[in-house]
């Protein structure tokens, strides 16, 4: 190992590899800086764990004279065997660091070194890689060399690995906040947040589509179920929309109950209203056939589920409201009241999709006419459309 080079690599992740501009830049300069220094690297891994409802971790794979390969796994990698015998698991689960020599014949307990050693490996050596708060990540390092790691090469990855994981840490904490914004207050909301736009105050005025739906007969289905079934049939009935608003560039900004509010940002630049409105309006037909395929079994009975959504075009204020320190990054103003108004009365006239007269202007459809209703706030009456091709459910 060249010491001088060696140091480089150390400093160069000390001061922040600010020469590179994404994780996955970074875990290949510091690889190929590392081969310069003359660590015989061929193969090297780091994973991550996160702070994701969904996702157990994240890995960067750096070959060389490849692209680094960027992947996650989900909490169900916990349960299967290959995790059962997998290296990485005796580092997460104990922190303790693996070799595995492969004229070892106590590497054969580990499949995946079978695997590393059909493609020309000699060695393989897997680390914890430890944050501040104490969470074990892991590193893993894989060698062609015919001689394997020497004891130089393995007190140089020691040495690597304290300075990989600040930095490391430091990326992984910002991509933290970044998806917990995105889970909280949606992808648009937790950019302006990361941003800066942290104070109450701190608003924008945007055009935007609204949306804002609620369930049918949520209240009697409160009163009759446990609470642990609600909460598991609202989680799946919001999965019905959800996928679909974000499916067509839209924003989840809050549930209330079983309300859901969301704006679809317009371009006034771009002149792209039409566009837009026309995507909601796709991303309502696929939520209404979402939720009516929607089964939920409930001992002896299965559940069947409707809705209803109003859609409104309007300038908002996005922004944060709120009181003392407890904000909350939301859209306010006329156009979100009146698209309120006009949800509840989806429920009124039996409809899934109701649009108000400027939604329907905007987007250019097969609008049946609903009439005009007076709305509570506003001093004129309003044009209510519905789609023709809805078939309205009777009320009860």
């Amino acid at each position: 190992m060249e010491t001088s080079e060696l140091q480089r690599v150390i400093n160069w992740l000390i001061d922040g590899a600010w020469s590179s501009k994404s994780p996955a830049e970074m875990t290949a300069e510091a690889c190929e800086r590392m081969v310069v220094a003359g660590l015989p690297l061929w193969r090297f891994g780091i994973f991550i764990r996160t702070l994701h409802p969904e996702i157990f971790g994240r890995n960067f794979i750096w070959r060389e004279g490849e692209e680094v390969e960027i992947g996650t796994v989900d909490f169900e990698i916990l349960q299967t065997p290959q995790f059962a015998k997998s290296p990485l698991r005796i580092v997460f689960e104990q922190g303790l660091e693996v070799r595995g020599r492969m004229d070892d014949p106590a590497s054969r307990d580990f499949p995946f070194l079978d695997d590393m050693r059909a493609e020309g490996v000699t060695d393989y050596v897997a680390t914890p890689m430890q944050f501040l708060d104490g969470s074990v990540h892991a590193t893993s390092w894989t060698t062609r060399h015919p001689d394997g790691f020497s004891d130089d090469h393995i007190a140089a990855i020691h040495a690597i690995v304290t300075p990989l994981a600040r930095i490391s840490e430091i990326i992984t904490l910002r991509r933290t906040a970044e998806m917990l914004l995105d889970t909280y207050v949606g992808n648009q909301a937790g950019a302006r947040i990361l941003g800066g736009q942290i104070r109450r105050g701190h608003n924008d005025t945007m055009q935007a589509a609204i949306w804002l739906s609620d369930m049918r007969g949520f209240t009697a289905l409160s009163d009759r179920l446990p609470a642990e079934t609600v909460v598991d049939i609202l989680n799946h009935y919001f999965d019905c929309q959800v996928t679909a608003i974000r499916g067509h560039g839209g924003e989840v900004l809050k549930f209330m109950g079983d309300g859901l509010l969301a704006v679809f940002p317009i371009d006034e630049y771009v002149g792209d209203a039409a566009h837009v409105c026309a995507r909601v309006l796709e991303a309502a037909r696929e939520s209404r056939t979402s939720v009516e395929a929607l089964a939920f079994p409930v001992g002896d009975v299965v559940e069947r589920f409707r809705f209803g959504v109003a859609l409104h075009v309007g300038n908002i204020l996005y922004g944060n409201i709120g009181g003392g320190n407890r904000l909350d990054f939301t859209c306010i103003g006329p156009a979100v009241n009146l698209a309120a108004r006009l949800e509840k009365i989806t429920g009124r006239l039996g409809r899934t999709v109701v649009a108000s007269e400027g939604f329907a202007n905007v987007c250019r459809h097969d609008w049946h006419e609903l009439g005009e209703f007076p709305i509570a706030g506003f001093s004129k009456a309003q044009r209510v459309y519905g789609l023709r091709e809805e078939t309205p459910a009777v009320m009860a």
